[in-house]
């Protein structure tokens, strides 16, 4: 039996084929598929996956319109030679491809529309069942993010000890689900066969990328990391390599998909810098459309400037570093845990929505981006950064704001611009034609600015708490003093009028 899920496709959508085949023995294990994608010169070859019930699924994202062709290659006979071809139509309004890097440290869709980050994190929110899963989904959809860190195992950590309802290996022996010990110390009881993936995790797990997908989002894919009781942290380089492989030919043709190594990779010991570089590369050969992979920290760097790592995904609270990072790696840098917004104990989930904002426009205005976390305190342990449900803090509207503010900037990104003025605050935009500072908590009542001579610019004094754009009277030129409200949390935007 062949099924062909949509012989006509989108341009960046999902060609899907599914082919019946033997499922005696172990077919993760001892079946293989390909299949080979032509369009006139060019050739994309894609791995295959086995989806239990003796299905057979092969998944094509179309980077061109026109007819495509396809022929499967595997050693079991029912699977062997399969041909056809499908047509690949234009995108509809709201499809602008994966996202890439641009212009050095920024980021693009593959149709050129610029992409300016405005992330969240949710790490687990998939593991919670359906009703706060699509209380989750609810939330995002009048959010501003457009870009969610989550993680594909389930976590073992603080507010976050529930069982989740699927595991992605068939269950051989259950351990604790009150394990006391670190995330350090060995898995406690729990027995896994490996050499098998259990679909129904993975089924339910892509859903959810796609219902991100259907609301503009990329799902920043969390692929290994050190919070587990279960033992999925402590898998062998065979068992991690066969997980990255299988999970790269499930998802890669969701154009929405980002690939991150790990969160707080130093916290696994266990894990050598030689591994994590050999599961990039795996990543990285087994991804026929190159989605972006990064590697998070907890407190030491991996080395960003690896070919396999497309941007910087960092965690660290001094937002004024990120210009050093710039320069340092000559990659984007994406600040995706800088503190969050709540009032839980723990230093890093209780600072203020006006630091978290703050946090924000810093990143921004040394020339990266940043990520938000809502860590309020819950008598269920229903913290947005876990498990999801709803937002408690008051960032998301003024994160909405900055959203707003970058759209309307220069299409290629912020980029740092110097000479403008002796000391802080820093500028960043294009030379010439639009600049913007930050003052923070500072608060300057006047300015004067080296701008280039006969330039001349029309000012904007934004607050930032209050999502205010108020015009300067006069037009801005060189050398004037520009008066300034003298508040906390301000900042100035300049565009060139002559």
């Amino acid at each position: 039996m062949t099924s062909i899920s949509n012989a006509e496709v989108e341009q960046w959508g999902i060609f899907e084929l599914a082919l019946e085949g033997s499922s005696e023995g172990n077919p993760f294990l001892d079946n293989q598929l390909t299949a080979r994608f032509s369009q006139k010169h060019r050739s994309i070859e894609v791995d295959g996956f086995y989806d239990g019930d003796g299905i057979y699924r092969v998944r094509f994202m179309p980077d061109s319109t026109g007819t495509w062709h396809y022929t499967t290659a595997s050693n079991l006979e029912s699977l062997n030679g399969k041909e056809g071809s499908f047509e690949s139509t234009r995108p509809s309004a709201d499809n602008h491809g994966p996202v890439q890097v641009a212009n050095t440290y920024h980021f693009a869709y593959a149709d050129g529309k610029p992409y300016k980050q405005i992330g969240t994190t949710c790490y687990v929110w998939t593991h919670q069942g359906d009703a706060l899963e699509e209380q989750t989904l609810e939330t995002l959809r009048n959010a501003p993010f457009n870009k969610m860190r989550m993680c594909v195992f389930p976590k073992h950590y603080s507010f976050n000890e529930n069982e989740p309802e699927y595991y992605p290996y068939p269950l051989l022996s259950k351990g604790s689900s009150k394990w006391g010990g670190s995330w350090e110390g060995e898995k406690k009881g729990w027995s896994f066969d490996y050499s098998r993936f259990e679909p129904a995790f993975f089924q339910h797990f892509e859903q959810r990328v796609a219902d991100l997908q259907k609301l503009g989002i990329e799902a920043d894919l969390i692929l290994l990391h050190p919070y587990d009781r279960w033992g999925f942290a402590f898998m062998s380089a065979e068992d991690d390599d066969r997980y990255l492989r299988y999970i790269v030919a499930r998802l890669a043709a969701y154009r929405n998909v980002w690939w991150s190594m790990a969160n707080e990779y130093d916290l696994m010991p266990q894990k050598s810098i030689a591994d994590w570089d050999r599961m990039f590369k795996v990543v990285q050969e087994s991804d026929p459309y190159q989605h972006l992979r990064s590697i998070h920290n907890c407190r030491g760097f991996y080395d960003h400037s690896k070919p396999w790592v497309t941007h910087q995904s960092i965690q660290h609270s001094s937002l004024d570093q990120v210009r050093r990072w710039r320069e340092e790696y000559k990659k984007p840098v994406v600040v995706d845990e800088c503190c969050y917004e709540g009032n839980i104990p723990q230093f890093w989930g209780n600072i203020t929505g006006p630091e978290m904002v703050h946090r924000f426009w810093e990143g921004t205005t040394f020339g990266g981006y940043v990520g938000h976390g809502d860590t309020f305190k819950d008598p269920n342990d229903i913290l947005w950064w876990a498990k999801g449900g709803t937002l408690r803090g008051e960032s998301a509207p003024r994160l909405a704001f900055l959203g707003k503010i970058l759209e309307e900037g220069p299409a290629e990104g912020l980029d740092p611009q110097d000479g403008l003025i002796r000391s802080k605050p820093p500028f960043v935009g294009k030379a010439h034609e639009y600049y913007l500072s930050y003052f923070g908590r500072n608060r300057p009542a006047w300015l004067n600015l080296n701008l280039p001579e006969g330039e001349k610019y029309q000012g904007e004094v934004v607050d930032t708490w209050e999502m205010t754009v108020t015009p300067l009277a006069e037009p801005v030129v060189g050398g004037q003093d520009i008066e300034l409200p003298g508040k906390p949390y301000q900042a100035l935007i300049l565009r060139r009028i002559n």
